[in-house]
This record gives structure tokens, sequence and C-alpha cells, in this order.
């Protein structure tokens, strides 16, 4: 009996280690067999990060990617790369005079069937008043909303509207149905798994690793902007982007927003593998990584102490180290390099006062102050003589933050500043960071795109809370200064047009903040994208940037939602072999594809209020490339297709025969251990 066990374990360990391989060579292989015809679906992944089970689109940061902006809608989409409006469920927008703006609607329609009204809209916003919603704020300065008829709604603000936060929520907050909603007694806790929406597509189906939506052919803007190509989605979670690199080289994995290693030999092996850029930083920036000091805290309350620092750290070798050339260094004023923001940006005043990396000017203001190495050990001491060691945190598994927060820790250790770094779980890395209990923490959340760069002093500069007292958003290292207060105020109540005045504004704040330095902006997080044109054509890129490539949570309304009008099946004809191991050049053509382009055109008005947003004039271009004959090497391992050149072997396959071998080993080994028993 013994002796059948040990045989019947060693069978068991083969089995294992083998079904491991196979899982290995395509871990998701089930899903591109479910039936769905791969020239009308498009895999996409990198915003799933937890079983989807919430499409609350009042709950954005809980709920599935795509429940905002491809369910729910909101009135405007907003181009950052251009500062433009693009009426969407809006027709038009403007403001009659300094206190009332104007939304005219388009004639559209919810998924079940029922009309999409002015009274959607006033529910919608209205509901921030009840319950605490992340765009509650809005009623500190909104006084009522009027719906004029069914598609004309009227928001009258008391004294002046928070200009840049308005805008902002004219396409971040999606319309919710009414008549749906007024029924749900919590909304807030409300998982809404069929959720009927007014967007291109509705929700299918969804388990604990991927979202599958399917167009809504009905949708009421197919006679405005055209239905999107892809009929179904299917939204991947994977937890490795290790994984996700090899579902993209096998193309089961068409549109790809995690960060990848290795982008710069992939792209270079992988022709049909596509980014924003075709040479570094491949990447598109997408919000700023800061390193936040506790300006409570000595010797960090210290403005000099926090320049020696910013002097002291290479963030050019952490770009190169860490990401391999993918992103870009922030200025020294943290300005994401768009239009809304970049007009704004006073270049004198960073000449005179900004920073940049001299580890030989960080150790003369250390000098200066009085921080030497007393006792000789290499880190320098308190002036009084004291050792003191400072902390830098970031949550554990942000690998890439991680390494960085070593390399700062390395950076300020060669200018004898003792610098530890902690990877504390998120939860704790979190509550730590709102409740100001760290010395210096990396931080990106609220540094993303907006029509004005009021959001990012925003949440540098508020609330400046006391240690201790949650700040949600933002001022996690409690700086405070009145004066900057103030003029943040002024900005908030100045019209985004009115560009001179602005201009003195925040020409005040940024001399503040180079004087100060209580943050130090350190390299631009990207909008991380590669894609595949195996199966689908038209991704944007630096030379064709009609849109940002980007499908995270919340974010749709930037630019995915305009990818998804613009794609187009790649129809190919190829000959392959059913060999899972033979190796055949063959000839790959092209046929001209017809695609129709829509550009919508916004006008901006220079009233005396601000921008004024009309209604669209929508013009159809149609684009027929040239045949294309190209020669590609195609190996075939079922259920999908790798493309590679002859010289190259499929990691993945390398991976899968050495599993495999591994597996026959330890079989035998452990069927001759039971022979011998």
């Amino acid at each position: 009996m013994a002796r059948t066990r040990h045989l019947l374990s060693a069978v068991l360990v083969a089995v294992v280690v083998a079904a491991s391989a196979l899982a290995f060579v395509n871990p998701f292989g089930s899903l591109l067999a479910q039936g769905l015809p791969r020239n009308e679906t498009i895999y996409i992944g990198g915003g799933l990060w937890a079983p989807p089970s919430n499409f609350n689109p009042l709950t954005p940061w809980a709920a599935a990617t795509g429940t905002v902006g491809l369910i729910y809608e909101p009135l405007f989409l907003y181009q950052p790369l251009t500062n433009k409006f693009i009426p969407w469920l809006a027709e038009s927008g403007k403001w009659l005079n300094k206190t009332v703006f104007i939304i005219k609607l388009r004639k559209a329609w919810w998924s079940d069937g029922k009309p999409l009204t002015a009274w959607d809209v006033k529910f919608t916003f209205e509901l921030a008043k009840k319950y605490p919603l992340y765009y509650s704020d809005i009623w500190s300065y909104l006084k009522e909303i009027k719906v004029i008829n069914n598609r004309t709604v009227e928001f009258i603000f008391k004294k002046w509207p928070n200009y840049p936060e308005w805008y902002y929520y004219l396409y971040d907050v999606v319309i919710i149905p009414k008549h749906i909603w007024e029924h749900i007694k919590n909304p807030l806790k409300y998982a809404n798994t069929h959720p009927i929406g007014s967007g291109m597509y509705k929700l299918l189906r969804y388990d604990q690793n991927e979202v599958i939506y399917v167009r809504n052919d009905n949708w009421w803007g197919k006679n405005i902007f055209g239905l999107p190509k892809p009929k179904y989605i299917v939204y991947l979670r994977v937890t490795s982007n290790n994984v996700a690199l090899a579902m993209l080289i096998r193309g089961e994995l068409d549109w790809s927003n995690f960060f990848l290693p290795g982008i710069p030999e992939l792209i270079s092996k992988y022709s049909f593998i596509k980014t924003w850029y075709s040479k570094p930083p491949y990447n598109l920036p997408a919000n700023v990584v800061f390193l936040f000091l506790n300006d409570q805290k000595y010797p960090l309350n210290l403005s000099e102490f926090r320049k020696a620092i910013a002097y002291a750290i290479n963030v050019k070798a952490i770009i190169q180290r860490v990401y391999e050339g993918g992103v870009l260094p922030s200025n020294p004023l943290g300005f994401l390099p768009i239009p809304s923001w970049m007009k704004f940006y006073n270049k004198t005043l960073v000449e005179k006062y900004g920073f940049t990396y001299n580890p030989k000017k960080a150790e003369e203001i250390l000098d200066k102050l009085g921080f030497k190495d007393v006792n000789h050990d290499g880190y320098r001491e308190l002036p009084n003589g004291t050792a003191f060691k400072l902390t830098i945190i970031v949550p554990y598994g942000w690998t890439d933050w991680m390494e960085a927060a070593r390399i700062i820790a390395e950076d300020l250790a060669k200018v004898g500043i003792d610098v530890v770094p902690k990877f504390p779980d998120y939860s704790k890395y979190y509550d730590d960071l709102v409740r100001g209990h760290f010395d210096m923490a990396l931080n990106n959340f609220g540094s993303f795109m907006s029509p004005s760069p009021w959001t990012l002093y925003s949440w540098l500069f508020y609330p400046p809370l006391p240690i201790g007292q949650p700040s949600y958003s933002g001022n996690f290292g409690r700086y405070n200064n009145t004066e900057i207060e103030q003029l943040l105020h002024e900005i908030a109540s100045t019209p985004l047009n009115d560009t001179a005045k602005l201009k003195v504004l925040y020409s005040k704040v940024e001399k503040i903040f180079l004087q100060q330095l209580p943050y130090i902006p350190l390299w631009y997080n990207a909008y991380w994208f590669q894609a595949s044109t195996l199966h689908w054509i038209g991704w944007p890129s630096a030379k064709n940037p009609y849109a940002i490539p980007v499908t995270w949570p919340g974010q749709w309304q930037l630019g995915g939602m305009l990818v998804l009008l613009h794609l187009q099946p790649a129809t190919a004809k190829t000959s392959t072999t059913t060999s899972t191991t033979t190796t055949t050049v063959v000839k790959t053509t092209t046929t001209p594809v017809t695609t129709t382009k829509t550009v919508t055109k916004v006008k901006v008005s220079t009233t005396s209020t601000t921008a004024t947003i009309t209604k669209t004039k929508v013009v159809t271009k149609t684009m027929v490339p040239s045949a294309v004959v190209t020669k590609t090497v195609i190996t075939t391992v079922k259920p999908t297709t790798i493309i590679k050149t002859v010289t190259t072997t499929s990691p993945v396959s390398i991976a899968a025969i050495v599993i495999a071998i591994i597996a026959i080993i330890i079989a035998g080994v452990a069927i001759g251990m039971a022979r011998r028993r």
C-alpha cells in the first residue's frame, strides 16, 4: 500500500507540474476559446486589479473599469493634449452670465429605451447634496439646478463658481438614470451588477478574472459618432506584468495599459507591438510623482534642507535604472507638459529659483545649515550633534517605486543623509500618508491631467491639517501657507480664459513654491501603453495623436472612448502550419481597409466669463491605406499565434518545456524512491 501511495504521489506531482506548464503557456487560453469572434473582440488589460463585483459609477474608485465611460457617460469628453472639450451627452454648453451655465442635451436614451433628459442631469448632481459623493464639493458654490425643458438645464451658481473644478466635473461626473437610482436606498453601497446606462457598451457578464462588455447597437450616438467596431470588449484581470507581456507577444492581449519591463527590446523584436513613441520615452506623461516631505517634522520643516534633498536626487538615474528610459523627468514646478498647464509656466522664475541634480550644491547647503558628520560614520548629525535618520515609504509590491526609493536613499546617503526605505502594505501606507505619519513618501494621486494647474496646487496645498487628522484630498506633508491659500482662492474664482490675470496669480504661487519647495516633483508617471496590430489597427500615436489610449478606471473619457471609435479590425491572409514546433516563412498581405474618421470641431468662445462649448460639427473623412506585402515568420501554438523573428524562441515556450522536463524528472525520482521502498 505504501508503495502504491508513493507511485500515486509521483504521478500526481507529474500531473500538477505539467498542468502548471500548460497554464504558463496560456494562462488565459479559456478566455480566447469562449466563442467570441476574434475579429469582433478586443482584449484589454491594465486597469482591473481586483475581482470585479461593482459597477456603481458613484464610487468610481471601487467600480470595474469601463463602468465610467463605456456604460455611463459624461456631459463632455476632455482632450488634454489639445485642451479641448468634446460635447458628448451635451450638445452644447455656455455661460449666460457670470453665474449661470446652460447645457443643451443631445437626443439620447438609456439602454432600457427610456429617454435621457435634463431631469437625469439634475438628479445626478443633486444626489451629491444628499450623500457624500466625490463631487459633493460642488454645492459649496452651486446654488441650484433648474430644468428648462427635457433637453435644457441651467446650473445657477452663488457669487461665482470654482471654475477649474466646474470644468473638471463636466467630464468627470457621469449621468445616471433617475428612474433607476431614485429607488436605491443607499446608492454608495449599491453594487449595481445589472447596470442601465447610456453608453456605447453594456455589461454582458463578468467573473473573478474578466469583465465582458457587448456593444450597444442601439446607442444614441451611432448617427453622430458611429458605432465602435469591436463588438465585444474583454477586460482581463492580469495580476502579473510578466504574464501580460507574454499575452501581448502571443496576440492574446490587444491593448495594454500595464507597466511592462523590457519595452525597448520588445518593440525592436516584435514589429506588431506599438507604443505612443517609437523611441524613449515610449509613453505619454500621465501624472507627476512627488516626494512628499513632512513639513511638520524637523529638519524637514527647513526649506533649505528640503532644497538640499532636491539637489541630491539623480532623477535621470531613476528613469534609466527603473524605467529603461520609459518616462521623463519632471520640471521643477511639477507641471505636466500639456497646453492648459504650460501656458502658466513661468520659465524666468524656474531659471532663477529652480533646481537640478547637483550633489555638490546639496553638500554646501547642508554644511551651511550646520549638518555635519561629527562622529565620522558617513552620515551627518543635527547641528547640536544628535544623530538622525529619516524614512521614505512606498507601498509594498509597487516595484518601480520601491526601487526608486532605494535609489533616492542611495543618493541622499552620498551627501550624508541617512534614509531608510520602508515598504508597508498599501493599507498601512495610505493610512500613514493621509494622517501625516511619515518622514518622506512618494505619491502621485492628485497630479493628473486637467484643464487647469489649479487642480495640482489644490492637491498639494489643501487642506493644511495637523498630524493625525486624515487629509484625504492632499497636502499629505501638512504644509501651511495662508498666502498660497488666498492665491488659490483667487485662481479658482477667475474664468479660465482670463489668461493675463491667471498668469500673475500663478506666478506668485510658483515663486513661493520654488523658494519654499515643500514637496519635490521628480518624474512623470506615464500612460503606459502597448498595442498589438495583429487583430486591431488604427491605434493613436505621437504621429496620430487623436486621443490618449487610456483605459484606467474613471479615465476612459480622456481618450479611451475615442480610441474605440477609431479602431478597425486588421484583415490579413496568412498561411500557417498546425504543428506546435514548425517554423514557416509566409507572406502576410494587408488588404486596403476603409476607415471612417470622425472629427469633432469645438468652438471655444473668448467671452468675459470663460470657455464656451458650442454645438459640434461632424466631418467624415475616408482613409484608404495602400496594400502592403510583408514577410513574417510565424510559429503556431494552439490556440493562438506567436509572431516572432527566425532567430528568437518564445520565452513562454521555453519555460513550458523546462517545466515539463522538471515534471518528468520529479516524477522519475519519486517513482524510483517509491520502488526502493
